[in-house]
């Protein structure tokens, strides 16, 4: 019996804002699914700080090798791993560009938060993952909120390398707290994805 498809729909309908305890509570009703789930269901993104570099990166699936993150900034894991996977020299050498592009990209258009971009190789292309995120504590109208973006592309070439298909895989991510007088305590929370493919 297919466990995966109904705990998909499930997740689509309980609160986006608490994902993390979501997943857990099903996790530990399937832990047959463990793996499926949680390469399929997005969770909020964490910072961390890379102890080589000081400058912050975020964790998520795609940069993730056993309990270890790769960070984009040092290309070496934290913790520590000697084996870990990393991109090719080729894609290193796109993915430090694509990361200052990202990162000027973000400052300008969030004015703050973090950016990451994390590519890998594949049998035929590759793929890779720009993300976004943005919190906000004690603004003017918003008490406490965050913004994850999660954008995933996969490149493919054709035979004769003149051209490409693109399959472009984008969710986002909010939660929004306000708590002003005339309004009381308010709670949005949500998520959207939406896939394209050129």
């Amino acid at each position: 019996m297919d466990k995966v498809t109904p705990s998909l729909s499930l997740m689509r309908r309980l609160p986006p804002n608490k994902i993390e305890q979501n997943l857990n509570g099903l996790l530990n009703l399937i832990p047959e699914e463990t793996d499926e789930l949680l390469q399929r269901v997005d969770q909020p993104l964490k910072e961390e700080t890379d102890a080589e570099t000081g400058r912050k990166f975020l964790l998520c699936d795609y940069n993730r090798d056993g309990d270890s993150y790769r960070s984009p900034w040092s290309n070496k894991y934290e913790p520590l791993i000697e084996d870990g996977f990393l991109p090719s020299e080729k894609l290193r050498g796109m993915e430090i560009e694509f990361n200052e592009l990202f990162d000027a990209y973000r400052e300008l258009y969030y004015e703050g938060g973090t950016s990451s971009v994390y590519l890998w190789d594949q049998d035929v292309g590759f793929a890779g993952c720009f993300l976004v995120k943005k919190n906000v504590e004690g603004d003017r109208y918003v008490k406490t909120g965050c913004w994850d973006s999660i954008h995933v592309v996969e490149a493919v070439e054709t035979d004769n390398k003149t051209s490409a298909t693109y399959k472009l895989t984008t969710t986002v991510m909010l939660y929004m707290g306000v708590g002003k007088a005339d309004l009381g305590d308010t709670l949005l929370a949500g998520s959207l994805t939406r896939q394209s493919s050129l």
